[in-house]
C-alpha cells in the first residue's frame, strides 16, 4: 500500500476507485497504464471493503456502564417477546 493510500480518508479512497473505474471503461489508456490502474483498484477495494467490515464489526459493539464493549444484542426478554414471566 503506498502512504498516499494510507492516508487518505474512506471518501477519498472511493472517489479515486470511481475515477479509475471512469478510465478504465473508456479505453483511453495503454495496456500497461491500464493494468497498473486495475491493480491499483483491487487494492483500494479491498481497503474499502476492509474499512466497511471493521465499521460494521464496531457498529455490532457498544459499551456497557464499565466502560467494557459488549455484543450489541438486545437483552433476552426483549427478543423473544416475553417479559421473562411465564404465564401459563
Amino acid at each position: 500500500m503506498s502512504d498516499k493510500q494510507a492516508n487518505q480518508t474512506f471518501e477519498e479512497k472511493m472517489t479515486e476507485l470511481e475515477t479509475i473505474v471512469n478510465q478504465l471503461e473508456q479505453g483511453n489508456v495503454s495496456l500497461e497504464e491500464s493494468m497498473a490502474k486495475f491493480k491499483t483498484g483491487i487494492q483500494l477495494s479491498e481497503q474499502l471493503q476492509d474499512t466497511l467490515t471493521k465499521a460494521e464489526h464496531t457498529m455490532a459493539k457498544m459499551m456497557d456502564k464499565d466502560g467494557n464493549e459488549v455484543a450489541f444484542e438486545a437483552p433476552k426478554d426483549e427478543k423473544d417477546g416475553s417479559d421473562g414471566n411465564q404465564t401459563n
